[in-house]
């Protein structure tokens, strides 16, 4: 799954690196410790008109009643995201891609205490998860709201967590976002086991309200 991840490169930086055009209205930049429920950065594609633009993280379904209404769906299963009733439209018509720095997962020690880990891109500055998404209305408040789509883990993040985010590479990005017609289906695996980097970081980030550059450090 993926429960937190960071995001720190500037918006215009986003923008070129995406050939996107900026929303005014983006979350807050750096931030090493974004969490389910906050505005994330997405990209997404109208007739090829790529947009880099904010949305909740955490995906409400059309028949939520509320925001609370149903479990918090931030990761989406790619082994299923066709068929639930949940996904299953958004994975045809609505994807985009979630940009991150790195994200985490926690291991347990002999004691229960959770381990929290940072993986990173092995090669460049950023990582892009597949996410799909969905425009949420009820009662005078609207959200448009995201989920990573995840896969089973690759070898090496095998021994930290079962499964990962699936991460596209620049060359298929046209592809999930339905730029080059269909075919996204094939892109939902897991990335090459070179692809991460991953070492341990300071239990702090286990608190959904620690902030800052020394969340990603390594752990001395």
């Amino acid at each position: 799954m993926c429960g937190r991840f960071a995001l720190t490169l500037p918006d215009d930086a986003m923008a070129h690196l995406f050939e996107a055009t900026l929303s005014n209205d983006l979350a807050p930049l750096p931030n090493y410790n974004i969490c389910p429920t906050n505005l994330v950065h997405t990209v997404t594609s109208d007739e090829g008109q790529r947009r880099l633009r904010p949305m909740r993280w955490g995906f409400l379904p059309h028949w939520y009643k509320t925001e609370n209404g149903g479990p918090l769906l931030i990761n989406a299963r790619a082994e299923t995201i066709a068929e639930k009733p949940a996904f299953k439209a958004a994975c045809r018509e609505r994807r985009c891609l979630i940009p991150a720095t790195g994200f985490y997962e926690w291991t347990k020690d002999a004691e229960g205490k959770r381990l929290p880990w940072y993986i990173h891109p092995s090669e460049g500055e950023m990582l892009a998860f597949a996410g799909v998404w969905q425009n949420w209305e009820r009662e005078g408040r609207a959200h448009t709201t995201c989920a990573i789509v995840t896969t089973g883990a690759n070898e090496p993040m095998s021994a930290i967590h079962h499964r990962m985010p699936v991460i596209l590479p620049p060359e298929d990005w046209a592809l999930w976002l339905g730029e080059n017609g269909k075919g996204a289906a094939t892109l939902m695996r897991a990335a090459p086991d070179n692809a991460l980097n991953f070492y341990r970081v300071d239990p702090k980030v286990n608190s959904n309200r620690a902030s800052g550059a020394e969340l990603v450090l390594p752990l001395t």
